[in-house]
């Protein structure tokens, strides 16, 4: 106990939110990245909207609330980290997409092979993660 706090419950809060969660710091970083990327795209095509960026934050927090679902059945049913394991890596495949649409609609140069798979995803009318 330091200065009236246990950090014993601490170290049970953290296990229990994030626990041993590999590659969380790469999506965290991955997030952060489709942030910025996503701006300069709305920048770009003028179309700056505080609510709509807000919800995207939203959507962001709401991915950290499924990873600590996935950290906490992985607990309880003693699967040392499969599931959230599975769930990071889904969810950074995601975001990488996410910020090579955004890179590709502000102009920087996307390998071809990408780029066409993005233009016809854009084409369809569907999303990037409809269509994974």
């Amino acid at each position: 106990m330091i200065g009236g706090v246990d950090l014993e419950h601490l170290e049970a809060a953290k296990f229990f939110l994030f626990g041993d969660v590999k590659f969380l710091h790469l999506l965290l970083l991955l997030m952060l990245l489709d942030i910025i990327t996503g701006v300069a795209k709305a920048i770009k095509n003028e179309n700056l909207w505080s609510r709509k960026s807000l919800f995207g934050y939203a959507r962001k927090v709401l991915i950290l609330v499924v990873i600590i679902l996935a950290n906490v059945i992985d607990q309880i049913l003693g699967l040392q980290g499969a599931v959230a394991y599975a769930t990071v890596l889904f969810y950074i495949a995601n975001e990488g997409l996410s910020i090579l649409e955004n890179l590709a609609q502000v102009g920087v140069l996307v390998p071809t092979s990408i780029a066409e798979k993005l233009q016809s995803i854009e084409s369809s009318g569907k999303r990037v993660t409809d269509e994974i």
